[in-house]
């Protein structure tokens, strides 16, 4: 039984039918709902100190663009939460602490193209959450 989705979402374009789906699963088990934004912390504690409190504020600012996002795709009751963290370990502490049933998460993220080099996100969480990921590609155009 699925009783509690996680939406795990970056802001970007590629997780909006990631939105769609895990609000869909959300609805045919009557789950509660939470869309959940992490900041990355590699991002912030790697630039220059000058720029740090910057740069965590435009990723926090980004972070809760991302889960307005969510809230703004439904009607339904959504608890939002922005954290700070390794995004995969982040999101797979909030599944442990939060009682998630299912993480849903998209495959690509803002960093797009070049997951290749930097490794991906969504790869790690499907590797490391404790509790089900259901990763979820946009579809191209022709698709």
């Amino acid at each position: 039984m699925i009783e509690t989705v996680a939406i795990a979402t970056d802001g970007s374009e590629s997780v909006s039918r990631c939105v769609n789906v895990a609000l869909d699963l959300a609805e045919r088990f009557e789950a509660d709902v939470h869309a959940l934004s992490v900041v990355d912390e590699t991002e912030v504690d790697s630039s220059p100190d000058r720029l740090r409190d910057e740069l965590r504020a435009a990723l926090e600012s980004d972070a809760e663009r991302a889960v307005d996002t969510v809230l703004a795709a439904t009607d339904r009751e959504i608890t939002p939460a922005v954290i700070e963290g390794r995004p995969a370990d982040a999101i797979a502490d909030y599944a442990r602490e939060h009682d998630v049933d299912v993480v849903a998460t998209g495959t690509r993220g803002r960093h797009g193209e070049h997951r290749f080099l930097i490794g991906s996100v969504a790869e790690r969480v499907v590797r490391t959450c404790p509790v089900p990921v259901l990763s979820v590609r946009q579809l191209s155009a022709e698709e």
